[in-house]
């Protein structure tokens, strides 16, 4: 039975045939979506919503037809998606995907590749390869450094204080992999008052503990106080943050990292959207320090703008990495070269690293440093705005992010809402040191100065309604 229509025995040709046309209907869907972006809002309706319950059916006994299925796709699907191809979400730290990353995307699920090991994919092991040096290379991190690319932040996290946790337990002469944490020396873990919930899941992950943990007070723009670390060894594990997910800000690994190393604990970096400012010379001043820690997490789907599902995990010490993820069977024939599946949580895996990629060969070092920048100082506009209309921001906006109060909690929910439903642009609500805020993250290659205005101008609308 021939999957490209609901039944029959078709010939090779034939199935060629009807696979051209239906990816050619699908790039003439994708467009008309992307056609649309401007006109678009950015919040679907409620009816467009309520018209996914036709999705809701039982599965079907017989098979239908590639072309109507792509129909009901597009029909049904497109219609209530959160649009965030036009540049004017700035609900989350979520950038746009790029079109050279886009393109990417479509090429590798036409290759269809496992990018476990390089006899399954010799081209994604090596793009993935060079993505990663490219990588290295423009957060300015030690030469050798080696890692994985994974699914998001969480999952770096996850993977690279694994690596943390093989290498403490070693400096106690315990093989953590090999015998659990069973009677494993007590590792201690510190982190800031305001480290993001992934590290927390990570450590949970773990079996370090979401809970088991010392954390360090901050100041009023979330950052790490450096005069208020705790007791530090061998056997401790400090996780430092590069961009705040809210404020933006960062801790000031200048002042905690020598101290940190001087007493030999394993130095974590988790810096999902942040540690990029590295790639510009207006904002790397930011990073300073922290290119001297062991291990790195962060997102190529936030600034870089690669599509989602690819994460970036970083360690000094590759080795480390290794000992921590990899596996053996004897139907894997490893070879004498890196093999992603060693450094990777997962074995069979998409090649992700086709995206970066193509992203960071599309864009150079100016362009992300411009991405960077642009998206920065549209943050500042929205800044700007915002308190010229009467309304209070709360954080310092040093880089891509805004948190802004329309007064009590009520009038700043309200208003949130009342934006949401405009579908002009999309914000999220958000708690900031006990009060509640509407935080814009511009992170998107797309937005431009007539998104800023446009959403700027309908942010004001609905804050000043009664």
């Amino acid at each position: 039975m021939c999957v490209l229509q609901p039944s029959g025995t078709l010939s090779q040709s034939e199935i060629l045939r009807l696979r051209t046309a239906l990816l050619h209907n699908t790039a003439k869907a994708a467009l008309e979506y992307l056609d649309g972006e401007e006109t678009r809002a950015v919040q679907p309706s409620a009816a467009a919503v309520a018209a996914l319950d036709a999705f809701r059916e039982p599965l079907p006994e017989g098979p239908m037809a590639a072309t109507e299925v792509l129909e009901q796709l597009h029909r049904l699907g497109s219609p209530a998606t959160i649009a965030k191809t036009a540049g004017r979400f700035f609900g989350f730290v979520n950038g746009g995907c790029l079109p050279a990353a886009l393109a990417a995307a479509w090429m590798v699920s036409a290759w269809d590749q496992n990018a476990a090991i390089f006899v399954q994919s010799p081209t994604a092991i090596t793009l993935e390869e060079v993505a990663l040096e490219w990588v290295r290379e423009l957060l300015g991190l030690p030469a050798g450094t080696g890692g994985a690319v994974v699914t998001g932040a969480t999952m770096a996290n996850f993977a690279a204080l694994a690596a943390a946790r093989r290498a403490v337990c070693l400096r106690a002469g315990w093989d953590v992999e090999a015998d659990g944490l069973f009677g494993a020396p007590e590792i201690t873990v510190v982190i800031g008052a305001e480290a993001h919930p992934s590290v927390h899941k990570a450590l949970g992950l773990l079996g370090l503990g979401r809970n088991r943990v010392v954390r360090v007070p901050v100041d009023s723009q979330g950052r790490m106080r450096a005069d208020s670390l705790p007791h530090m060894d061998q056997r401790t594990i400090l996780c430092l943050q590069a961009g705040n997910v809210n404020s933006g800000a960062f801790d000031a690994a200048a002042a905690i990292v020598p101290e940190a190393r001087a007493k030999g604990a394993w130095i974590h970096v988790d810096g999902a959207f942040g540690l990029w400012a590295a790639a510009s010379p207006q904002y790397r001043h930011w990073t300073k320090g922290f290119e001297q820690a062991d291990s790195w997490a962060t997102d190529a789907h936030k600034w870089p703008n690669v599509g989602y599902d690819c994460g970036i995990a970083l360690v000094r010490e590759p080795e480390m990495l290794r000992g921590a993820m990899s596996m053996t069977a004897s139907y894997l024939p490893m070879g004498e070269r890196r093999e992603p599946a060693d450094y990777n949580p997962e074995l069979s895996r998409r090649a992700r690293g086709v995206e970066l990629w193509a992203a960071l060969r599309s864009l150079g070092r100016a362009g992300l440093a411009e991405i960077v920048e642009h998206t920065s100082a549209h943050a500042r506009r929205f800044a700007a705005g915002l308190m010229a209309a009467g309304y209070e921001i709360l954080n310092e906006v040093t880089i891509n992010q805004v948190l802004v109060s329309f007064g009590s909690r009520e009038k700043t929910l309200r208003a949130i809402e009342r934006i949401q439903q405009d579908g002009t642009c999309w914000c999220g609500s958000t708690v900031w040191q006990g009060k509640t805020a509407m935080r814009i993250s511009v992170s998107s290659w797309a937005t431009t100065e007539q998104d800023v205005e446009r959403s700027l101008a309908a942010m004001v609308r609905a804050a000043r309604e009664p």
